[in-house]
């Protein structure tokens, strides 16, 4: 299918984006209906996630046998439908956003695709959600895709209730491209260039910076 939008990477034209998409596990009836909710809400719809990085999550998922899974983040919910459908069905997705507006977009659509008993929403910053977690709390997938200056916060409040081997996922690393021209001072880019360097100094885990949509980090916990 042809994408419903415009391409998340500067990197790729339309039709190599229509390509990619089209030669991976296509958008769903359901996802497809989430796409035209979400692009209805007008601007603000460029936080939702790519097509191609929500097959991306949902094989991921399903590749490290994940059944506790977080994400930080929802918006109107594409990102969180992608992972609970690569969980098990005893498995569990806690995800944390401040808004309720565009959280009940992605509970409509949870519930059509039959995977609502799997979420967990918090409504509430994410690091008092992170904070008030039991002591003993851990999951096997983690995926941040929220404020940018808070990025470095939730990595490290992330990490330590990570299992061994487990992967956090950070979406718009590469930001539009903003991250590699000196005259980008804004505070998005800047928390995000510091983001990306901290975690390339980080010996507790191993990563790699993927050019998906607008840059996507995979951090394996050691």
């Amino acid at each position: 299918m042809a994408a419903a939008r415009p391409p998340k990477s500067f990197l790729l034209s339309s039709e190599l984006a229509d390509y990619i998409v089209s030669h991976g596990t296509p958008p769903d009836g359901v996802q497809q209906a989430l796409i035209k909710e979400t692009a209805a809400l007008g601007a603000v719809a460029g936080m939702q996630i790519a097509p191609e990085q929500g097959a991306f999550l949902t094989v991921l998922t399903r590749l490290i046998g994940a059944r506790r899974a977080i994400e930080i983040g929802t918006f109107t919910g594409y990102s969180a439908l992608c992972i609970a459908r690569g969980l098990p069905d005893d498995g569990r997705l806690l995800c944390c956003d401040v808004s309720e507006e565009w959280t009940a977009v992605g509970k409509r659509a949870w519930a059509t695709a039959g995977v609502a008993d799997r979420i967990d929403l918090r409504i509430a910053p994410a690091l008092e959600t992170l904070a008030a977690l039991p002591a003993d709390a851990q999951f096997d997938l983690a995926f941040i895709d929220a404020d940018k200056p808070n990025y470095a916060n939730y990595f490290d409040a992330l990490l330590p209730k990570m299992r061994t081997n487990g992967a956090i996922l950070v979406d718009n690393v590469l930001w539009d491209g903003r991250v590699v021209k000196p005259d980008a001072d804004d505070e998005n880019t800047v928390a995000i260039r510091a983001f990306n360097d901290k975690v390339t100094r980080d010996d507790r885990v191993d990563t790699v910076m993927l050019p998906i949509a607008d840059g996507l980090t995979l951090a394996r916990k050691r």
